[in-house]
């Protein structure tokens, strides 16, 4: 059952204003919350399954251990809380997801639609259309082989949007669904209310962070790379040295969402953006991480099913309407993400 960490508001009949964060445990999460509190925002709501620990609780309204597929949860928040916006950063990702696809649709897929539903009955509660920002994926591409791959280059928003993996059909159905509570919401009700919910979407690409030990995740070869010669261990990178996708670091990531959920809806031409910040080969990394890492060891022991994944996936992405919407600019490229972020916070970690 749900249960409530911390409060500090009025538990009677008026509802407290929030904005709500859900998956807040994670990385992202913490960055968000850190990012808007220090923003002056002091009406956040925190929400994961593990709960949040000290140091993010103190940043937020309350903080509610929670499962997004849990009904009742929904029936709870509705009651308790005027949402003015939602990042839904809940998930299971990408490498779990491919183990446990039934689990991961209904956690992805279902999860997500109950936030929806939440922000639909939340705009119709207070009149007020509800700012959904939902994470989506490079996993929504599916290019058929590698020569397709190579020739389309960067690719746009709307092209070869046939994923190959449970969670890039995930993500690419629930970019429908968002666009389906924005645009078409009951469409055919009498007391229909129009644009309840205003849906607000990034592809994000490869994301490294510094502060967290890599998962197993099908991008994590670039950050395992660094962490391994940051300990003085040898690497066998799981792909390809010519394998290259997009990348974008962490603190990147979360400005990007920030700045995309602050945007005037008048300036947005689309509810789904690509993002990105720089396409190295595996090569080229491990080519920089051997520059400030002279002794690291590092070879090449391609995966084949998760190769065959990566494989799948556009060298780039074309991000130009996020730049002219609403001003996406990363301030990593490859060589600042190594010099300013990713190498002083890793090597300190080992130090």
């Amino acid at each position: 059952m749900p249960s409530v960490q911390a409060s500090s508001g009025d538990r009677g009949a008026r509802r407290n204003a929030a904005i709500l964060v859900t998956g807040a445990a994670g990385e992202v999460g913490y960055g968000l919350l850190s990012a808007m509190h220090a923003a002056g925002r002091r009406d956040l709501v925190a929400m994961d399954l593990r709960g949040v620990d000290d140091q993010q609780r103190a940043l937020c309204r309350e903080c509610i251990v929670g499962d997004v597929c849990e009904v009742s949860l929904l029936q709870r928040l509705q009651s308790m809380f005027e949402i003015s916006a939602i990042f839904h950063l809940a998930a299971l990702l990408s490498a779990r997801t491919e183990f446990a696809p039934e689990a991961g649709h209904a956690v992805n897929v279902g999860g997500t639609m109950n936030m929806l539903r939440l922000a639909a009955d939340q705009a119709r509660s207070h009149g007020n259309p509800v700012t959904f920002l939902f994470p989506s994926s490079i996993a929504v591409y599916g290019l058929p082989d590698l020569d397709t791959r190579l020739a389309a280059g960067a690719v746009t928003e709307d092209q070869y949007n046939r994923p190959t993996t449970m969670y890039g059909c995930n993500k690419l159905y629930c970019e429908h669904l968002g666009r389906y509570y924005t645009n078409h919401y009951r469409s055919l009700a009498r007391d229909r209310m129009q644009h309840v919910v205003d849906f607000r979407s990034i592809r994000f690409p490869g994301l490294i962070s510094a502060e967290t030990i890599p998962s197993g995740g099908t991008s994590d070869y670039a950050a395992e790379m660094i962490h391994a010669a940051a300990e003085g261990k040898p690497y066998a990178c799981f792909v390809r040295p010519d394998t290259r996708i997009p990348f974008m670091t962490m603190p990147d990531a979360i400005e990007a969402m920030l700045a995309l959920a602050g945007a005037d809806k008048s300036s947005l031409s689309r509810n789904v953006y690509n993002a990105s910040s720089f396409n190295p080969s595996a090569a080229e990394i491990a080519d920089l991480v051997r520059e400030y890492f002279p002794a690291a060891a590092i070879t090449f022991e391609p995966d084949e099913q998760r190769q065959a994944i990566l494989d799948s996936w556009p060298v780039d992405c074309d991000d130009t309407a996020a730049r002219n919407d609403w001003g996406f600019s990363p301030q990593h490229d490859l060589r600042r993400a190594f010099e300013d972020y990713l190498v002083p916070t890793i090597r300190a970690r080992y130090a």
